[in-house]
């Protein structure tokens, strides 16, 4: 391992997100239950990218964060606050369903009166001992779903099946959950467009794919010539083919999440319904 290198952003499980990506997102500070490693270690993902080659992501054995820590983290936090829960690994990939620091954590945050925005791979959010501790008033929760093709989803990813995240999105919707369906990233290679449109999905966020060189060599079936745009250290699709993909998706209250600032503008102005969220998340 390269000693010079600052690790601290990988170390620690709470992390306010600065630069380009903090600038943006409203929601920048991150407490990650579980890092250096991911076990759906999905092809596409920026944070494995980001920690494979400094020899930081273990995708068998994530590393656990100390809830005693987290507990006297939160008790720091003013109500009201919104935390991202995993930001740099999936805070309900299986380890969880031993280790239990997620479900532990949501108890804290709940204790405090602190929101929580949860972005997950995972149905297990929706099984009933999770329905049973998620606060409608502060729970706010996305779920990722890049291909509605089971079988072609484990070839580059090791999450919950897309049918039942599906089904966990509708059981949180009906519950009265502020859910949205996370097209993150959107492929138009693996998409089935007139399948989601049918989903009766309510909301969904939408975020495009970026290529590093990492990503270039773990994703296959892609069109990577159509990803001609530098920016920030990654190659993005030009604003004409986004607007194309998200001209395919029908889910009636749509929202763009964007790292190429001139594309931001574009969304935040003549598409996101909250100018100030990309998000899009549900206030009470």
């Amino acid at each position: 391992m390269n000693k010079e290198v600052d690790t601290s952003e990988f170390k620690s499980f709470f992390k306010s997100v600065q630069g380009n990506e903090g600038d943006k997102c409203r929601y920048n500070t991150r407490l990650d239950t579980y890092r250096c490693g991911c076990q759906h270690n999905c092809s596409y993902c920026y944070a494995r990218s980001l920690l494979h080659f400094r020899g930081f992501w273990n995708a068998d054995q994530p590393k656990a964060a100390d809830i005693r820590r987290i507990a006297r983290k939160v008790n720091q936090l003013s109500p009201g606050t919104i935390i991202r829960l995993g930001g740099m690994t999936d805070c309900f990939q299986p380890c969880e369903q031993e280790q239990r620091v997620t479900y532990h954590t949501i108890l804290e945050m709940n204790r405090r009166r602190v929101g929580y925005l949860i972005v997950t791979k995972s149905a297990l959010i929706a099984e009933p001992e999770y329905l049973e501790i998620l606060d409608r008033s502060l729970a706010h929760i996305q779920i990722t779903v890049t291909c509605l093709d089971d079988k072609k989803t484990l070839t580059y990813e090791k999450a919950s099946p897309p049918s039942q995240r599906v089904l966990a999105i509708q059981k949180l919707q009906e519950s009265g959950f502020d859910v949205s369906m996370r097209l993150s990233p959107v492929i138009e290679e693996f998409m089935d467009f007139e399948m989601l449109n049918s989903l009766d999905i309510e909301r969904c966020v939408v975020e495009f794919l970026r290529i590093n060189t990492w990503i270039r060599q773990w994703l296959k079936e892609v069109d990577f010539t159509k990803y001609s745009l530098r920016h920030g250290g990654y190659c993005h699709l030009p604003l004409d083919e986004k607007l194309k993909i998200l001209d395919k998706i029908h889910i009636p209250e749509k929202t763009v999440c964007e790292d190429v600032t001139e594309h931001y503008e574009y969304w935040r102005k003549h598409v996101n319904p909250n100018r100030e969220d990309c998000c899009n998340l549900r206030i009470l």
